[in-house]
């Protein structure tokens, strides 16, 4: 049986996210092979209390061996903003890499999980082993009509960090070298792939987004998606890359041009929080939203699954290039409502009818706001919309799914 090591930054079983990825990407990969796991210390005291608590994943990771490396103490100032933070994440790909190679770790494979970003580049060649890397993800910039809006102290930050990938993705030999040697690159979306410079035969689209299906996903039907009233939800942190005043204005939109009796039933549910909280409440109490939204800090993960059978419609316009919480409200029957992008828009079937393309931010608000009126007039487009969703995600969005194709790559980079 082969082994592999696999390097991921965040690793926690009680969390979503990025962290979440990390630790079904691990238990994925440990059905088929032996792994060795690095990630940092941090993460250790909650891998070890899950796995007590959980006996049958415990056995499903009794192929893991995990071992922790972190910078030093002093290091670990870099660790304020988002700035510094991405300083402190590359030296810790390369003092890791560094570290590893004095272990010697009797491997097959290396696989640098990493961050999900195609612009920090890993060390793991030092390694001499074939090198997987990714799912790495692309973020095209946010449409300067959407940013905008967001005042300029938003506008020149994203910007800033635009142009800090920028300098990555032409100047750092290391990103170049990782990318050269990489035997097989995994793309979290089309757009981080046409990015590499790289022959179509290197990478190959694998989302780092994926589910366990709900127990009674096979027990739903498209009689069972009809919701009581209807309700538009979005869960996310509320940055400008998430969207939520898009969601705000296009919903009073629809909200305002239905008759009172349908206007009592509509319901806005937002759950979340974060710098721009206070901006959007005040962009509900403008457009006369307040009697019918339900606003709610973000949510453990349990709760937040509970409430997606709630929705009509997740409505997410996001800027990003993935969005777990896609998977998880497709997996409960509930259509998303998107732009026509390489993140979201990937995501969510190629035949659903509910995706925007990008037009001015003031465009779109009349473009979703019409989709949710369709959605609202139309339960069977709800039903087949949500019918749709469901077998989408249990045939190309499962963590099962996502197991079998990461041993097919560890078989194929080593029978190269």
């Amino acid at each position: 049986m082969n082994t592999v090591l696999i390097t991921a930054y965040a690793v926690n079983p009680y969390k979503g996210s990025e962290d979440g990825m990390g630790w079904n990407f691990i238990l994925q990969a440990a059905r088929f092979q032996k792994v060795v796991a690095v990630t940092r210390r941090n993460n250790g005291p909650h891998i070890v209390r899950y796995l007590a608590e959980n006996p049958a994943v415990a056995a499903q990771a009794a192929r893991v061996e995990f071992l922790y490396f972190d910078l030093p103490a002093w290091t670990r100032w870099w660790k304020k903003g988002p700035l510094l933070s991405l300083i402190y994440f590359y030296m810790w790909q390369l003092g890791l890499a560094l570290w590893l190679r004095a272990r010697r770790p009797a491997v097959d494979v290396v696989h640098n999980l990493n961050f999900h970003n195609d612009w920090t580049p890993s060390f793991l060649w030092l390694l001499g082993r074939p090198l997987v890397w990714g799912p790495i993800g692309h973020h095209p910039p946010i449409p300067a009509s959407h940013l905008a809006r967001y005042g300029a102290v938003a506008f020149c930050k994203d910007r800033l960090i635009g142009s800090l990938k920028h300098f990555f993705w032409h100047l750092d030999p290391f990103l170049w070298l990782t990318r050269r040697t990489a035997r097989r690159v995994l793309c979290m979306n089309s757009t981080a792939g046409h990015r590499l410079g790289r022959p179509a035969s290197a990478f190959e689209i694998m989302p780092s987004v994926a589910i366990d299906l709900p127990a009674a996903a096979g027990e739903l039907n498209a009689e069972t998606t009809l919701k009581i009233g209807f309700t538009a939800m979005i869960a996310a942190r509320m940055v400008p890359l998430k969207g939520f005043d898009m969601v705000i204005l296009a919903f009073a939109k629809f909200y305002h041009a239905l008759p009172a009796a349908a206007r009592a039933e509509a319901r806005l549910l937002l759950i979340g929080s974060g710098p721009e909280e206070g901006r959007l409440n005040e962009l509900l109490a403008d457009n006369q939203l307040t009697d019918c939204v339900v606003i709610r800090p973000w949510l453990a993960r349990e709760e937040l699954l509970t409430l997606y059978q709630q929705a009509s419609v997740f409505f997410f316009p996001s800027h990003e290039g993935a969005g777990m919480v896609v998977a998880e409200a497709m997996s409960y029957g509930v259509p998303v409502l998107c732009y026509e992008n390489d993140g979201p828009g990937e995501l969510t079937p190629a035949a659903s009818t509910l995706k925007v393309p990008y037009r001015s931010f003031a465009a779109n608000v009349e473009d979703f706001a019409a989709q949710l009126t369709r959605l609202h007039h139309s339960p069977l487009l709800q039903a087949a919309e949500a019918d749709l969703a469901r077998r989408h995600v249990a045939q190309h969005h499962t963590w099962e799914r996502r197991g079998h194709q990461l041993h097919r790559v560890y078989q194929q980079v080593l029978a190269a």
